[in-house]
C-alpha cells in the first residue's frame, strides 16, 4: 500500500502524520482482499485548514481517495477539530470499502444459486443470459 500524505496551510507534525497512518492501516484490513486479487492500493490523503473565508474558528477538511485498479473510493469531512475530521473521513471510506465487498459477496452468491438451480433443473433460466 503506497500512502501520499499532503498538507496544504497546516504543518503536517509527526503526531499528525502518525495519526493518520493508524488511520489508514485501519483500513487496510479492508483492502487486503482486494489487493491480493488486483495488485496495490493507493491511498492520497490531504489535510487542509480552511479558515480564510470562515468569519471565526478554524476550520480542517481532511480528503483521502483509494484507488485499486480501477476501483476508486472517495471521502471528505470538514470539521473544527482536525482529528475529528480524519476520524469522519476514516468512517466514510470504512463503509463504502465494505459496503463494495458485500455486493460483490451477495451478486457472487446469488450468481452460484442461480447456476445451481439450472443444474439441478429446477430453474429453465440461463444464469449467463438472463433469459428462459
Amino acid at each position: 500500500m503506497q500512502i501520499k500524505l499532503q498538507g496544504k496551510g497546516i504543518e503536517l507534525t509527526e503526531a499528525i502524520k502518525d495519526y493518520v497512518l493508524k488511520r489508514v492501516t485501519n483500513l487496510e484490513k479492508l483492502l487486503s482482499n482486494l489487493e491480493e486479487k488486483k495488485g496495490e492500493a493507493r491511498v492520497s490523503f490531504e489535510i487542509r485548514k480552511t479558515t480564510n473565508h470562515h468569519k471565526t474558528g478554524e476550520i480542517f477538511r481532511a480528503d483521502c481517495s483509494i484507488n485499486i485498479d480501477g476501483k476508486k473510493f472517495y471521502g471528505s469531512s470538514d470539521s473544527e477539530d482536525l482529528y475529528g475530521a480524519i476520524d469522519e473521513v476514516k468512517e466514510i471510506l470504512f463503509n463504502d470499502i465494505q459496503k463494495n465487498k458485500d455486493r460483490a459477496q451477495t451478486l457472487f452468491k446469488r450468481g452460484a444459486m442461480s447456476v445451481k438451480k439450472m443444474l439441478k433443473g429446477l430453474s429453465k433460466r440461463n444464469p449467463f443470459t438472463s433469459k428462459y
